[in-house]
């Protein structure tokens, strides 16, 4: 495996595109759980390009039926980019005053994560984000209701050789 950029740039192009839309590329799950993991995973894979294919415990989309949970769960996206030692884009946690556009906000409730956002842009120190579900392009953090903020980091890409 080789470490890869992550091109932050391609990912926030991405928000930007598709935040108020769909890529008729991917299902929305706006109607059954909701689509923002599903959106943030869309712009990780911009960013990334690369997929983790490992069943049951990588991040891919290849149709709605053919997913990893990562790819479209707050829970296991955050799991898999915290935890993954294989291919693909990993993560470390940090404050969100330490994030950089292309990186991911997780919004709790205190009991568990529900949201996954897009960092697209800062206004001074306060995070814009984009995200699906409710649809957002540069909405400040301060626009919504949580207990708490974890930010995901992206450290870095794996890839195959060559």
């Amino acid at each position: 495996m080789e470490e890869r950029p992550y091109w932050r740039e391609d990912a926030i192009l991405y928000a930007q595109r598709w935040a108020l839309d769909r890529n008729p590329r991917y299902l929305d799950f706006s109607g059954i759980g909701g689509d923002c993991t599903n959106f943030a995973s869309q712009c990780l894979f911009a960013g990334a390009k690369v997929m983790n294919m490992t069943r049951d415990i990588g991040w891919y989309y290849l149709t709605a039926f053919d997913r990893a949970a990562a790819w479209t769960s707050v829970a296991y996206f955050r799991k898999f980019l915290l935890g993954n030692k294989g291919l693909g884009p990993y993560a470390v946690e940090r404050p969100v005053a330490q994030l950089d556009p292309g990186d991911f906000l997780q919004l709790s409730d205190g009991m568990r994560f529900y949201h996954t956002l897009v960092v697209v842009a800062y206004d001074g120190a306060m995070p814009l984000l984009a995200a699906h579900s409710y649809d957002a392009f540069m909405r400040p953090l301060g626009g919504y209701s949580f207990a708490f903020a974890s930010g995901l980091h992206i450290a870095g890409v794996r890839a195959l050789d060559g």
